[in-house]
C-alpha cells in the first residue's frame, strides 16, 4: 500500500489507555521520571522565579538532580538477566495498516548508558552555571530552556519509538535555538568571527542558522520514517529490528529505494550532530552562554544522532549480511566515509582558529567524526558489529567528559579575560592554576595520550576500521590516523597559547586598568574537577584493564553492547533467515597495529609542538605568512574551506536575489501588483480603522448590530 492510501484511507484516532497503564508506569518509574521532571521543572520556572533568585537557582539544581537520581535507578537494569525492556503504558495513536503507536520507553544497556552520561553531566553543567551566570536578568528563560533541553533529550534517548522518539528530537533543536541565540538584541561584545576584517556574526543569526540547518536535516529523517512506516507497519525500535528482515526485503524490490531510505535516515543524525555536510551551524553555536555551549557540545544535543546511528545499526547490519542486500550496506558505508571526512574537515580547521571555544567546537565535530567512523565501519565487515558499536559508543562517553571539563574550563578564561581570542591570552596559569591543570589534564585526553580515556577510546576506533578489512576502511584508517595528529598538535597550540608563554598585551592593559584575572569561584570549577576525576578513573581502569581484561572500561561496554545485540534478537533472527551470525573476531595484529599507530601520532605531534609551543623554537605564523605555499593553504583552512562562504552565496544571497528579481520583474512589470496592491490595502486600512474607537461602549454596539444582522438573515433569507 503507498503512502497515500494510508494517508487516504483514516486519520489516526486517539484511544485511551490500558488499564494496566500505571502498573507499567510504577514497574519502572525511573525511565520516565528522568525526563518528566525537568520538562516540567521548565514549564514550572515562572511560577517558582517568583519565590526569588535564590529559589529559583537552587530549584534549577534540585530538579536537574532529580534527573540523576531517576536515570541512576536505571543501572539495575545493566546487570538484569533481560537487558531489553520495552514498557509501554498507553496506547497513543492507531494509523491504518499498521500496528498501534504507543507511548513508550526502550530500557537497555544502550539508552540506560547514555540516559546516565546525559543526566549527570547535565546537572554538573546546571551547577556551574549558578556561578557563570549570576547576576543575569534573564537567568528565568535560561533555567526554562535549559531544564526544557535536558529533558527532552533524555526523552529522545528512551523513547520506545521514532515518532516520541521525534519529539524530544525537535524539542532539543527548539531549546537549542532559544540558547544558542540566548542574547538575542545582539550586543556587540557577543558577536562571534574575527577578528576584523573576518565577518562576525550575532547571537540571534547564530541562533536561526543552527535551527534552520539542523532542520533540513530533520525533514530528511522524517522523509525516510515515512518510507519505513510504509513497509514495516510499525515504529517501534526492537519491532523494526526484529521485522527488518521483511521490510527491507520489501524495501529492497524498488531499485535505489532502500539505498535513499538509508541516506535520507542519515540527514537527521548529520544534521543533529553537525557533520558534512550540514556542520557549519556548530561554530556559530559558541554564541550562547558558555554552560551552553558545553551543554549542547558535550553529552546532548550532538550525540542525539550518535545514539540514533547506533540504535538502528543492528536492523540495517542484519539487512547487510543475514539477506545479502547490497543496498541495506549504504547506511554503514555513507556513515563512515562522512564521519571521516568531516573528522579531517573539523580538525585541519582548528589548527588555525583563534577563538578558544571555537577551537573545541570544531573539535566537537571533528571527535563526533570518529564516532560516526566507528559506528560506520561496524557495517563494513561481518562480525564486525560489537567491535563497531563499542568503539562508537566508548568515544561517545569519553568525550562527554573531557570535552564537557575543556567548555567549561574555556568559560571560566574568557570570564577571567573579557575575550574570546587566544592570542590575546598567554601565560594565564599563574592566576588560574586550578582552570590549568583541569583543562590541561582534559586536554590530554583529547589529544589522545596515554593512559587517558581519549587514548583508549580512540584506539578502539581505531581497531574497528582495520579489522573490518577491506580497502576502504583501510584509507578510512589513514584518515583517522592524520587526524588524530592533527588534533594533538592544536590541543598543545590552544594549551600553549592560553596557560603557558608571556601575557598578551591585552592582557597587561586590563591589569593597568584595575582589572585583576583570577581563578574562578569553586562552584565553576568544582563541576570541571567532578568531570575530570571521572575521566582519570575511567584512563586508570583503562590502563588496568590493558593488562587485566575484565576491568577494562572498553571491555565493560563492549559486554554491554553485546547485551543490546542479544536483546535485540539479532543472532536469532540471521537463523531464521539461513544465515550464520558470525562472532567478533579481532586478532592480535590488528591492535598491535592500532597502537603502533597511536606511537607514531604522539611521537611525530609531539615533536611538531614541542618545537612550535613548548620551547617556540620555531614561530608557526612567520613560517606560514612567509611562505608561498603555505600561506593560501592557511587561508583556506581559516575560511573553512570556504564552504560556509558557498552556502551564503547560494542558500541566503542568492535567495534574496532570486526574491528581489521577481519582485522587480515578474510582480512589479508584469503583474503590477508591486505598488497597487499595497497601496489598495493600505487606503481600505486607513477607512476601516476610523470605525475602531477603542471605547467599550462602541464595541458592544458593534456586537448587537452583528447579532441582529445575523438574526435577520435567520428569519428572512433561512441561512
Amino acid at each position: 500500500m503507498s503512502l497515500l492510501n494510508i494517508a487516504a484511507d483514516a486519520a489516526p484516532t486517539l484511544i485511551s489507555a490500558p488499564i494496566n497503564g500505571l502498573e507499567q508506569f510504577m514497574s519502572n518509574p525511573g525511565a520516565w521520571l528522568c525526563w518528566l521532571i525537568p520538562i516540567a521543572g521548565a514549564l514550572l520556572m515562572p511560577v517558582i522565579a517568583k519565590g526569588g533568585h535564590k529559589v529559583r537557582d537552587y530549584a534549577a539544581v534540585a530538579i536537574a538532580f532529580g534527573a540523576v537520581i531517576a536515570a541512576a535507578s536505571l543501572l539495575p537494569g545493566l546487570w538484569a538477566s533481560n537487558p531489553t525492556n520495552d514498557v509501554q503504558v498507553a496506547t497513543w495513536i492507531t494509523f491504518p495498516n499498521g500496528a498501534p503507536l504507543t507511548l513508550g520507553v526502550l530500557i537497555d544497556p544502550l539508552s540506560i548508558l547514555i540516559a546516565n552520561v546525559v543526566a549527570f553531566i547535565s546537572f554538573l553543567i546546571v551547577v556551574y552555571s549558578v556561578g557563570y551566570m549570576h547576576g543575569d536578568e534573564h537567568l528565568t528563560r535560561y533555567w526554562f530552556f535549559f531544564l526544557f533541553f535536558i529533558g527532552n533529550m533524555l526523552l529522545l534517548v528512551l523513547s520506545d519509538n521514532l515518532i516520541q522518539m521525534m519529539i524530544g528530537w525537535e524539542g532539543v533543536g527548539l531549546c537549542s535555538y532559544g540558547l544558542i541565540g540566548y542574547y538575542y538584541r545582539d550586543p556587540k561584545e557577543r558577536w562571534l568571527g574575527g577578528p576584523p576584517p573576518t565577518k562576525m556574526f550575532p547571537p540571534s543569526h547564530a541562533g536561526m542558522k543552527a535551527f534552520i540547518v539542523t532542520g533540513i536535516g530533520d525533514v530528511l529523517l522524517l522523509g525516510a520514517i515515512f518510507i519505513i512506516y510504509n513497509y514495516a507497519g510499525t515504529l517501534n525500535f526492537v519491532e523494526l529490528i526484529n521485522t527488518a528482515p521483511q521490510w527491507m526485503a520489501a524495501i529492497s524490490v524498488v531499485p535505489g529505494l532502500l539505498s535513499l531510505t538509508a541516506i535520507l535516515f542519515l540527514g537527521g543524525p548529520i544534521g543533529k550532530s553537525a557533520q558534512f555536510p550540514l556542520h557549519e551551524w556548530l561554530p556559530e553555536a559558541m554564541a550562547g552562554p558558555t554552560a551552553v555551549s558545553a551543554l549542547i557540545h558535550a553529552a546532548t544535543m550532538v550525540k542525539a544522532g550518535v545514539y540514533l546511528v547506533a540504535r538502528m545499526a543492528p536492523a540495517f547490519y542484519i539487512g547487510t549480511f543475514a539477506q545479502h542486500l547490497a543496498e541495506a550496506q549504504t547506511y554503514f558505508v555513507a556513515i563512515a566515509v562522512i564521519g571521516a571526512f568531516t573528522a579531517f574537515l573539523a580538525a585541519s580547521q582548528a589548527i588555525v582558529a583563534l577563538e578558544l571555544k571555537k577551537v573545541l567546537a570544531y573539535s566537537t565535530v571533528s571527535q563526533i567524526g570518529f564516532m560516526m567512523l566507528g559506528l560506520g565501519v561496524a557495517g563494513l565487515g561481518e562480525g564486525n558489529l560489537l567491535p563497531g558499536l563499542t568503539s562508537g559508543i566508548f568515544h561517545l562517553v569519553s568525550h562527554a567528559l573531557f570535552k564537557a571539563a575543556l567548555f567549561l574550563g574555556a568559560g571560566s578564561v574568557i570570564h577571567a579575560v573579557e575575550t574570546i581570542y587566544m592570542d590575546k591570552m598567554g601565560g594565564l596559569g599563574k592566576q588560574m592554576p586550578f582552570t590549568k591543570i583541569l583543562m590541561l589534564l582534559a586536554t590530554l585526553s583529547l589529544a589522545g595520550i596515554p593512559p587517558f580515556s581519549g587514548f583508549w577510546s580512540k584506539d578502539a576506533i581505531f581497531v574497528a576500521s582495520l579489522n573490518a578489512g577491506l580497502t576502504l576502511t583501510n584509507v578510512l584508517y589513514v584518515v583517522a590516523v592524520v587526524t588524530a595528529l592533527m588534533t594533538l598538535v592544536y590541543s598543545a597550540r590552544y594549551i600553549y597559547m592560553v596557560f603557558y608563554g608571556e601575557k598578551s598585551h591585552f592582557i597587561n592593559e586590563l591589569e593597568a586598568e584595575g582589572h585583576h584575572v583570577h581563578e574562578s569561584p569553586p562552584i565553576m570549577w568544582g563541576p570541571v574537577a567532578v568531570l575530570v576525576a571521572v575521566m582519570l578513573g575511567i584512563s586508570a581502569l583503562g590502563l588496568v584493564g590493558y593488562f587485566v581484561p575484565s576491568l577494562s572500561p572498553e571491555v565493560y561496554i563492549e559486554g554491554q553492547m553485546a547485551r543490546v545485540i542479544e536483546g535485540l534478537h539479532v543472532p536469532e533472527i540471521f537463523a531464521s533467515t539461513g544465515a550464520t551470525f558470525t562472532e567478533p573476531a579481532v586478532a592480535s595484529a590488528t591492535k598491535l597495529t592500532a597502537v603502533a599507530s597511536s606511537g607514531v601520532i604522539i611521537l611525530v605531534g609531539g615533536i611538531i609542538a614541542y618545537l612550535l609551543y613548548m620551547v617556540r623554537k620555531y614561530n608557526a605564523w612567520k613560517i606560514v605568512s612567509g611562505s608561498s605555499i603555505l600561506r593560501p593553504i592557511h587561508s583556506f583552512l581559516w575560511n573553512r574551506w570556504y564552504i560556509n562562504e558557498l552556502y551564503y552565496a547560494v542558500g541566503v544571497d542568492g535567495l534574496l536575489a532570486l526574491c528581489r528579481g521577481i519582485n522587480s520583474t515578474f510582480e512589479a512589470k508584469l503583474l503590477g501588483i508591486n505598488d497597487s496592491a499595497p497601496a489598495g490595502f493600505t487606503g481600505l486600512w486607513n477607512q476601516v480603522k476610523k470605525l475602531q474607537t477603542g471605547y467599550l461602549s462602541i464595541n458592544v454596539l458593534y456586537l448587537a448590530g452583528l447579532l441582529l444582522f445575523l438574526l435577520f438573515l435567520v428569519l428572512v433569507r433561512g441561512v
